[in-house]
């Protein structure tokens, strides 16, 4: 059941039971009046449906609020709520109506609060923010968007001259939201999935404890076996397949051992459904490892790295710090300092597929297509080219055909090359706040749907942050000029004599 978000008391309203009034210039309060709540409160609405069961739902803005003080701070669930009791902004920020001394909820709702909005709903909120009007892709583009102007091709035929149509510059590029998973090798996988399957063992033969023996499993020289292994210095190829083997036996007997005790009468419900889970996915996790072995190859479809987070996929970026990353895959485009999530994916993929998408989101945002685009080299394609050149876009990046030969044109051609290199270190900068100040440098949601919202919010709270300085910025200029403004009129003889030097 859900009862509606009540309206936001003004300001001067909100009761402090130790007496003193909140300060109109705090970060928190000057957010809360960024974020959209009747789009939050909109979407958050459609998630629970019109259901009248139940105890009453805790409100969108709580919800949306609570996500956003956490992954603004950078910390913990538990801390969240801590924060939250321990702070009056942070109450003022949630919609409360007076200082609240116990806590709104627990730790664990957070997991809801994060299941409750979709991909579209966080893409068209955080549209909002930056564009500050709604988007309405089902609508279309507005009389002014579709009669916008757009770029004839370029005369010249290289697509490096841009028309007076296009307008802005459009940068995007392509990185990994690592998971919080260990690194993930075949035997320390095996190992993990072989003492699920005995724990199962245990649990299961707890109900045919007067009907049958419980299997032998051979835990005790399994593990010895694989200790055998890793506290060697250098193992060598040889002896690390010869382990893998003896895993993948132990294993498979321990899946025989399921099977039939599933035979004999022990039912699936005696399990939790974590367990469940993870016997589901330690039988694909089996068939891939047991074909790899067969095959001798390290590559198959589709590869399980977590047992626990079956949907994280390797992803290879061919870092020298990290060649493989374990995570969700997801292109972004950058304007203006604000970033929007276009692509999100749990498999690899080749991101120069996303560029013709990404410039169309740009020309539904804007009503134009951008002057110029700013990618690396892997989005430097012939179809690619070809794509900008029809739109009178100047894709970044050295032309085909080579250098010109006149030294003027080639001076011109190479401060060229360098502006769009120094043009591209925001969406760069970008991805340094968003992991190192961030979260997305290390994702601690378990379920896929959770961790997505995780890197919506990430974003979210990075156009925040910028709108929240500009914002402040232009509050300092009111001030200054309000100052000097005064100063003048205090001391005219003086403004008169320094106008006139």
């Amino acid at each position: 059941m859900y009862r509606g978000d009540k309206n936001q008391l003004q300001f001067t309203d909100f009761h402090l039971p130790f007496g003193g009034k909140l300060s109109s210039s705090n970060r928190w309060v000057q957010l809360a009046g960024l974020i959209p709540w009747d789009l939050v409160e909109e979407a958050y609405r459609r998630s629970l449906g019109t259901t009248s069961m139940g105890s009453p739902a805790k409100s969108a803005r709580i919800a949306f609020g609570a996500l956003v003080i956490k992954e603004r701070l950078a910390i913990t669930d538990e801390e969240t709520v801590a924060q939250i009791l321990e702070n009056p902004y942070l109450q003022y920020f949630l919609g409360l109506e007076s200082f609240q001394q116990k806590p709104l909820f627990h730790s664990s709702l957070m997991v809801h609060f994060r299941s409750r909005f979709s991909q579209q709903d966080l893409t068209g909120i955080n549209q909002l923010i930056v564009l500050g009007e709604k988007d309405d892709d089902e609508d279309g583009p507005s009389p002014d968007e579709s009669s916008a102007p757009t770029t004839p091709p370029d005369p010249s035929g290289d697509g490096n001259q841009a028309s007076g149509g296009n307008h802005g510059k459009l940068l995007v590029d392509a990185t990994c939201t690592p998971a919080d998973i260990t690194y993930p090798t075949d035997l320390k996988l095996l190992n993990e999935a072989r003492e699920k399957t005995e724990h199962i063992i245990d649990v299961l033969h707890a109900d045919l404890r007067n009907a049958m023996e419980k299997p032998r499993d051979y835990r005790r020289k399994a593990r010895k076996d694989f200790l055998t292994i890793t506290k060697t210095k250098r193992p060598g190829p040889r002896k690390i397949r010869a382990a893998i083997g003896k895993q993948l036996r132990y294993l498979k007997r321990n899946l025989g051992h399921i099977v039939r005790q599933l035979e004999s009468g022990a039912g699936l419900g005696a399990l939790t459904s974590y367990e469940h889970k993870c016997l589901m996915v330690i039988h694909t996790l089996h068939e891939q490892q047991s074909d790899m072995f067969q095959k001798r190859i390290h590559r198959v479809a589709d590869r399980i790295v977590s047992i626990s987070q079956p949907h994280v996929r390797p992803i290879v970026r061919g870092k020298a710090s990290a060649p493989v990353e374990f995570g969700a895959k997801i292109s972004i485009s950058c304007v203006g300092g604000y970033v929007h999530l276009d692509h999100l994916s749990w498999d690899a993929y080749n991101e120069c597929l996303d560029l013709p998408a990404q410039v169309e989101a740009f020309q539904q945002r804007h009503g134009h297509y951008p002057e110029s685009l700013h990618a690396d080299a892997i989005y430097r394609t012939r179809a690619n080219r070809a794509y900008c050149k029809e739109r009178g876009i100047r894709l970044s990046g050295p032309r085909p055909g080579g250098l010109p030969a006149d030294p003027a044109k080639l001076a011109a051609f190479k401060q060229q090359l360098h502006d769009d290199e120094v043009a591209r270190i925001p969406v760069e900068g970008k991805f340094g706040n968003l992991k190192r100040k961030g979260t997305l440098g290390r994702i601690m949601a378990k379920l896929a749907h959770t961790a997505e919202c995780v890197i919506h919010i990430g974003l979210i709270v990075s156009n925040l942050d910028r709108k929240l300085a500009g914002l402040l910025l232009r509050l300092l200029a009111v001030v200054m000029d309000r100052r000097i403004f005064s100063t003048r009129v205090a001391r005219p003889a003086l403004c008169f004599s320094l106008a006139a030097a």
